[in-house]
């Protein structure tokens, strides 16, 4: 078992489909109505039939009052993070704390070569996410000393000036899913965020990788435990038994287990149906939570 103990919370995984181009909008009003605590995006700028996530979230943020915000998983070759940074930091100034930052090192390479990036191996991709990384947390440190300098191999910054500071601490969540990406999230990440469809095994999955998390962070001198596990997960709601195709009470009881068993606490539903995360926010989620209170008092 490895519960680390954290208080679960739920959101939305939403396609940002430029047609009709208010859907993805109306689908995050409605997350929020429906109580779940985050709405995110995918993030795939060389997809035509998709609208520019960066900027949907911003709308997203103005029509919205209290759920929170994040890309899932921003495209980081196609976004330079010194760049990415201050617009992070404005967007959560604006929105009153509510943006989260979900980070991918890149999969789709010949898109984001037809868009201007650069190909890179998988090794310098992780390397770059972690220059990534340090740019966007120097960039927020405004209590640090003196401007910023990185001296990356990708992403290299030369003095460049603090600031603005985030309304709270912006968490970082990455995607990973190999063991290079598992050691840096351990590393560095506020967050692991994988999806349930890529893991290999399905959730057993996760008590291996959750590990390989765990020992990198021990290295570092981290506490395993400060690292939330969040998953994006899809399902149909209905009377069949399997993971996430039965009904809300079954979808509730396989929550609180991923949370028990394996320390899961953000449960993101990869759905643009508003009847299933009507369901997810206000049957699934306040059940789960009973559940594993229940366990974790018991």
């Amino acid at each position: 078992m490895t519960d680390y103990g954290h208080d679960l919370w739920f959101g939305s995984f939403i396609t940002p489909a430029a047609r009709p181009p208010e859907g993805p909008v109306e689908t995050a009003l409605l997350a929020e109505r429906a109580g779940l605590d985050l709405v995110s995006f995918q993030d795939h700028p060389y997809q035509a039939a998709f609208q520019d996530t960066w900027t949907l979230m911003s709308w997203v943020a103005a029509r919205t009052e209290r759920i929170r915000i994040s890309g899932n998983v921003l495209c980081l070759p196609l976004r330079p993070p010194a760049v990415l940074a201050r617009a992070a930091a404005t967007l959560d100034r604006l929105s009153g704390g509510r943006v989260e930052m979900g980070l991918g090192a890149g999969a789709f390479w010949d898109g984001i070569v037809a868009m201007g990036g650069t190909r890179l191996e998988p090794g310098q991709a992780v390397r770059a996410l972690e220059e990534a990384i340090r740019v966007l947390r120097g960039v927020w440190s405004t209590d640090e000393p003196g401007r910023l300098t990185v001296e990356g191999e990708f992403h290299p910054v030369a003095g460049v000036r603090r600031g603005p500071a985030p309304a709270h601490p912006i968490p970082i969540h990455v995607g990973a899913y190999k063991p290079r990406m598992l050691r840096l999230t351990g590393r560095v990440a506020d967050g692991w965020l994988p999806s349930l469809g890529y893991l290999p095994d399905g959730p057993p999955s996760l008590r291996a990788m959750n590990e390989q998390i765990d020992d990198a962070a021990s290295a570092a001198g981290r506490d395993p435990a400060a690292i939330s596990r969040i998953l994006n997960l899809d399902g149909a709601f209905g009377s069949g038994d399997g993971l996430f195709r039965g009904t809300p009470d079954a979808w509730a009881e396989q929550v609180a287990d991923l949370a028990l068993q394996y320390g899961v606490s953000g449960f993101v539903l990869a759905s643009d149906d508003p009847a299933d995360l009507d369901r997810f926010g206000r049957e699934v989620a306040p059940l789960a939570r009973e559940l594993v209170a229940s366990e974790r008092t018991g």
